[in-house]
């Protein structure tokens, strides 16, 4: 080997360490500080009364009566929900699609305003809907916690409060989450820890803050906090 071809390996693997043992460190710090095992919870009535408490302070009704919602997510994507209906527009960069979850080959997709077919439109509309899946839990989420194949048990945290875990057994895009809910004391959620699939490390904790009141009367975030990184949704608009 040659010193010339010796100096580039050199230079390369130098490139490497410097951008990945960084991350790698941090990635190390994380987890060895904040990763925990999923606890186990007790279901039944108590549990169920928690999850009715959380509810009542959000005003499930208003949000039952919620046939419209509309938000921006991450100033990346852009939700019209028709949640009556079950159908719901996505936008993001030069793509557009109709989801119809009631009746997904209905389902339509659009580049530039121009509808595509085939294995295109499948894949978008494949993207839209997991976008749309992670994006509405981050908006409704507290909402959802007596969905079909929702299971709810009370958790006593450190601190000898109740805490609701919820494990969702089917639907979505990854069954088999669960999330652990914190309150305050009138029983609105103030951050939930969560053991997804799509994240390495479990019991990362994100804040439920900066609450707007629709016009239907549904309470919905408009700010989760994770770590160091913010997580903004706004241009909310929800009417009967």
């Amino acid at each position: 080997m040659t010193k010339k071809v010796k100096r580039i390996l050199k230079i390369v693997v130098g490139v490497i360490v410097f951008f990945t043992l960084p991350t790698l460190l941090l990635y190390g710090f994380v987890y060895f500080k904040y990763n925990e095992e999923l606890p186990i919870g007790t279901q039944g009535e108590q549990a169920d009364a928690l999850a009715i408490k959380m509810l009542d302070a959000l005003n499930y009704e208003a949000y039952k009566n919620t046939n419209y919602i509309e938000w921006t997510f991450k100033k990346r994507r852009h939700y019209e929900w028709q949640k009556d209906k079950n159908t719901c527009l996505v936008y993001w960069e030069d793509y557009k699609v109709e989801l119809n979850q009631n009746a997904p080959a209905e389902s339509k997709a659009f580049v530039h305003s121009f509808r595509v077919h085939d294995e295109k439109a499948d894949e978008l509309i494949k993207t839209a809907l997991s976008y749309f899946n992670n994006d509405s839990f981050w908006l409704v989420a507290p909402y959802k916690v007596f969905d079909k194949g929702a299971e709810r048990s009370v958790v006593t945290t450190k601190n000898g409060e109740e805490a609701l875990l919820v494990t969702y057994t089917t639907g979505g895009s990854t069954p088999g989450d669960s999330y652990l809910w914190y309150f305050k004391d009138n029983g609105k959620p103030k951050s939930f820890r969560m053991w997804v699939d799509i994240l390495p490390i479990g019991g990362l904790e994100a804040s439920w803050s900066n609450w707007t009141t629709t016009e239907s009367g549904a309470q919905l975030p408009t700010f989760h906090k994770m770590l160091l990184f913010g997580l903004e949704i706004d241009h909310i608009i929800g009417r009967e």
